[in-house]
């Protein structure tokens, strides 16, 4: 942002001292003795802050600030009153300016006010930033996303979704399998058919088979009715059964049958029922130790993956946090009719340097509550919790994770955050960054691609 800032009084020692004092801050600052040379160094010169004195001749400062309003992208005003004069000035704030300074006063006050005035112009910058980039990022849905690992995950749905073939979808909770699920079921043939989903974890053993393939009545003790499972509802459409390596080897038994076969008994029934259904599952375990152990079927998981999508955690497409905080806080700002428009840049930075364990939906809620609780049109990193405010790279690991994956997760996430700060201390110069890491150029560059920095 160019800090450029315009005096606009036609007295020259006023001019001087307040020059002085906010060239200290490291501003420039350029000078009008009039109001009419004032609307023409507006717009050649494109200040980004005015401090404009009601008070002169010729054209005084309440129609200097009229004629400004009217620019396309007009400055900031801070309207330079006599003490005693507020209420003109309350009036010109009334008009667009953003803040007024009556004389005689504190250069301390006069520096407060500037740099209050850029930080809002610095925030307000960066969200139309955040806005562009939405408006150039790729979506698929509900899912948002400018990474390029979400753009495979892109590509692998295009592809999938015409076809009628299984899909396994892996990754942690609160990633966003389901969505993808949703997004492969748009694209098939049986999208005019609701998408049937199951959640294998969500429901004990002994009534998981009872919601899959249904039941006669009298099957079992309180079945007073017939009942019509997944697989039979999801005829002609997509079945979405959601973690599926928490199914008991008897139920993936009979899953498998419907793979094969395409039929099926209700509980306590005698006949075959054929079905017609595409099935697309996921899990957040790892099916090959699943199957190692003895608690998951080879033979069935290799029917569930004709196809495997890899869904990454969002710790892992740290590109997508700020446009998914972006779109959270204008989609619940409108459903809880609150005025939150934007976040600090301090709270950015802490978003993007948390491990969020709970991935997309945790950031969701957190975004939720925030903005439900909110008194100001900004959220600050006090109105997040603890565990966020305090947070680093590290010191948010899952430690129910096996020693090798964690280790792999920290050092991952170490070497993200060291050569990212070396490519800012060297302006994103390859070589000069290179050279501060003590690796060849060629090293380097192999290293960006593999923490999928670009």
């Amino acid at each position: 942002m160019k800090k450029l800032i315009l005096i606009v009084d036609d007295e020259k020692a006023a001019r001087f001292g307040m020059k002085m004092a906010l060239e200290k801050d490291g501003y420039k600052v350029i000078e009008s003795s009039d109001g009419i040379s004032a609307s023409e160094a507006i717009k050649m010169k494109k200040p980004a802050l005015v401090f404009l004195d009601i008070n002169m001749p010729k054209v005084n400062g309440i129609q200097v600030l009229e004629e400004i309003n009217q620019l396309e992208n007009p400055p900031m005003i801070v309207i330079v009153t006599a003490y005693g004069s507020e209420r003109v000035a309350v009036d010109a704030m009334k008009k667009g300016a953003y803040d007024y300074i009556a004389k005689p006063y504190e250069i301390d006050e006069l520096r407060l006010i500037a740099r209050h005035a850029f930080e809002k112009l610095s925030l307000e910058e960066e969200n139309a930033r955040l806005r562009s980039e939405i408006d150039r990022l790729e979506s698929m849905g509900e899912i948002l996303a400018k990474s390029q690992v979400m753009k495979h995950v892109f590509n692998k749905i295009e592809k999938v979704g015409p076809s009628d073939v299984t899909v396994l979808i892996q990754g942690e909770s609160g990633s966003g399998k389901e969505l993808v699920a949703k997004e492969i079921h748009k694209r098939s043939s049986r999208k005019d058919n609701p998408m049937i989903v199951m959640n294998c974890a969500a429901l004990p053993e002994t009534l998981i088979e009872s919601e899959l393939f249904g039941h006669e009545k009298g099957a079992f003790t309180g079945a007073t009715e017939r009942r019509l499972g997944k697989f039979e509802l999801a005829d002609k459409s997509t079945i979405f059964l959601d973690e599926i390596g928490d199914m008991s080897p008897n139920t993936q038994s009979k899953v498998l049958r419907v793979l094969q076969e395409q039929s099926f008994e209700r509980l306590g029934g005698t006949e075959t029922l054929r079905v017609d259904v595409r099935l697309i599952s996921a899990t957040h375990k790892d099916l090959l130790k699943e199957i190692k152990d003895g608690n998951f079927r080879d033979d069935l998981y290799y029917r569930l993956k004709v196809v495997e999508i890899l869904l990454p955690p969002l710790r892992n497409r740290r590109e997508d946090i700020i446009i998914l905080t972006e779109n959270f806080i204008k989609y619940f700002s409108k459903k809880h009719k609150k005025r939150v428009k934007s976040i600090s840049s301090e709270a950015i930075k802490i978003f993007t340097k948390y491990y969020w364990p709970g991935n997309v939906r945790e950031l969701q809620n957190v975004i939720e509550s925030a903005v439900v609780m909110a008194g100001a049109e900004t959220l600050g990193v006090d109105d997040f919790p603890e565990e966020i405010r305090n947070s680093n790279s590290y010191n948010n690991l899952d430690y129910n994770l096996p020693f090798r994956d964690a280790k792999k997760i920290a050092v991952e996430a170490f070497e993200k955050d060291f050569v990212s700060r070396k490519l800012e201390e060297n302006n994103g110069n390859i070589s000069k960054t290179a050279e501060a890491l003590g690796m060849h150029r060629q090293s380097l560059q192999q290293k960006i691609k593999e923490l999928d920095m670009k």
